[in-house]
């Protein structure tokens, strides 16, 4: 069962709405340690100054702000703790805006809002009238010592705030040399057309239990065959198929998605893995290959004995 990691009051106006906070979200990944290739034994990491090649001990590690090449500011925790934010349990509103004027790209981290005890009639109150009027609030709160952007939505049964960067750390598209202007890359009316239909043909209701990480299930079935004493062999990557022209890729694209189904849901175009295992003996080989990933997402392969560790 989840712990709430934070408590406080959600504040607009004169009201107060005590609530509680949870992650919404429980990211997973394969992590490994660094080892001697010799002896397998974990590398240990030190703090070492280059000047004079002695270890340096914590206490007398120092934070420093690099103002011109190997020139630094010295700042002092005190100094810091000087400018932290003003504690509070508040998460102050300080508008309320549509959903659709906020760009995906300013949403950070996602949480659960559960209501604090006793607050559930002035939670549901909130969350309702934000329901009625679709309106997402801006706040901020203090978490961790530090001051955060964050928006408030309602969603089904409970209440979502997610952690927002802030305007100037979004980088702006235009800095990429890359980005092609109109008269650079012009299209015809006819490839916009059979983008259009190639789009339509792979349309489908969003379904997020269908997607896997499937990169880190192949990791994990790696790390179970070679506990198990199994014999890897890699495989070269397949190289992509070269298409001559955009117009003749949108053919095939188009051509290969209506002849995948008649429902105008995307199909699942999952490659199978090749895999190569010795009928009797010891030495069974395993043949690891990369796969390219599903449209689908594909079904959930079986379950791995080896765990993903969390961050």
């Amino acid at each position: 069962m989840p712990r709430s990691i934070w408590s406080g009051a959600i504040s607009f106006g004169l009201v107060n709405v005590p609530v509680k906070l949870y992650s919404a979200v429980s990211r997973k990944t394969v992590r490994f340690h660094q080892l001697h290739d010799s002896d397998h034994v974990r590398i240990q990491q030190k703090r070492v100054c280059p000047a004079d090649g002695e270890e340096v001990p914590y206490d007398n590690i120092v934070k420093g702000y690099e103002i011109s090449p190997d020139k630094y500011v010295v700042i002092e925790p005190e100094e810091l703790e000087a400018l932290d934010p003003k504690k509070t349990r508040a998460i102050e509103i300080q508008e309320f805006v549509d959903l659709d004027e906020i760009d995906p790209i300013y949403f950070d981290h996602p949480y659960y809002l559960a209501p604090g005890t006793g607050a559930s009639k002035a939670y549901r109150l909130l969350m309702s009238a934000m329901q009625e009027t679709n309106k997402v609030a801006i706040a901020r709160v203090v978490i961790r010592q530090k001051e955060n952007l964050v928006a408030i939505r309602a969603t089904g049964d409970v209440m979502t705030m997610a952690t927002m960067v802030f305007h100037d750390e979004v980088i702006d598209p235009g800095t990429i040399d890359e980005v092609p202007d109109e008269d650079e890359a012009q299209v015809s009316k006819r490839e916009v057309e059979m983008a259009q239909q190639l789009i339509d043909s792979l349309t489908a209701d969003f379904e997020p239990e269908k997607y896997h990480d499937e990169y880190r299930e192949r990791v994990l079935e790696l790390i179970e065959a070679k506990a198990s004493g199994e014999e890897i062999t890699i495989q070269p990557p397949e190289e992509p198929a070269k298409v001559p022209d955009l117009m003749a890729a949108l053919e095939q694209s188009l051509a290969a998605a209506k002849g995948s189904g008649g429902d105008g849901k995307a199909a699942a175009t999952t490659r199978t893995r090749k895999r190569s295992t010795p009928s009797s003996g010891n030495g069974s080989k395993t043949t690891a290959k990369k796969k390219s990933s599903s449209s689908s997402g594909g079904g959930s392969r079986s379950g791995s004995k080896a765990s993903s560790s969390k961050k």
